[in-house]
């Protein structure tokens, strides 16, 4: 079996992958050591921080991923690509974007302003200057990456936390590694017929119970993914998601704190 480091205080759950890719975690930590990839072009390294907040890094290109000002970024690399699930401000975090971006880094945004779901939606998106929109589906290649637009929303009956249409997942091609970021999101119909997806960010909207533990892991089953992160969890274990993936052969369960004390 081909070892992966993950950074300290992590735990690494479920069977081991053998994965095509190289993945590292090392938040707050010394950089660990890297298995081997592909091919030195394929390296992916994936560097959680807090909340939604993600750090992508491949080929020299950085990524993030909703970064969020509640993290400690002091470690985070400048991005060259910026992509914002949704326009609350745990994901949208324009003071943060600003620190992270270099001068001609797309922001790729969900939504535009005159289309925010409310005044704060609207005053955050108009903080972020020379936004990308992306709508659900589209496709775009920005910073040398494929990026696809995957619709993010409540199925559950009610007044919906993430309308359809509001807030997107991304799909990113990476040479031969593709990455599956999902926003917070229940298991919707175009979210189930995604294929051929190596990492995977699968969101657990708890405790708000838009997507429990046991649908979670059923989507996750669907997809297939040789490696899954769940996220957008927050003051409970999820032993049952783990359990239910437990013997899935050729899936590898991450789990990460999310969502640490505050300092």
């Amino acid at each position: 079996m081909r070892e992966f480091a993950d950074g300290v205080g992590r735990r690494r759950l479920g069977p081991v992958a053998l994965l095509p890719l190289t993945l590292a975690l090392a938040l707050g930590a010394p950089e660990p050591t890297l298995a081997q990839a592909r091919s030195p072009s394929a390296e992916v390294r994936i560097t959680p921080f807090v909340g939604a907040g993600i750090q992508i890094e491949y080929a020299g290109t950085v990524i993030h991923v909703d970064p969020w000002s509640r993290g400690d970024y002091s470690s985070a690399k400048p991005a060259d690509l910026i992509l914002i699930t949704d326009t609350s401000s745990d994901h949208l975090d324009p003071a943060l974007i600003a620190t992270l971006r270099k001068a001609g880094t797309p922001v790729v945004l969900s939504d535009r302003p005159e289309e925010a779901r409310d005044e704060r939606s609207r005053g955050l998106l108009l903080q972020v200057p020379n936004g990308t929109v992306m709508d659900n589906g589209d496709r775009r290649t920005l910073a040398g990456i494929d990026i696809e637009a995957v619709p993010m929303y409540d199925i559950i009956p009610g007044d919906p936390f993430h309308a359809k249409g509001e807030g997107n997942g991304y799909v990113l091609t990476l040479g031969d590694t593709r990455v599956y970021v999902a926003g917070v999101t229940e298991c919707v119909p175009e979210m189930r017929g995604i294929r051929d997806i190596d990492i995977m960010f699968v969101p657990m909207n708890l405790p708000n119970d838009r997507m429990p533990q046991l649908a979670a892991a059923e989507c996750v089953k669907m997809l297939r993914p040789r490696v899954v992160y769940p996220y957008h969890y927050r003051e409970m274990p999820i032993d049952a998601f783990v359990a239910a993936l437990r013997g899935e052969a050729g899936i590898e369960v991450r789990v990460h704190d999310w969502y640490p004390p505050a300092r």
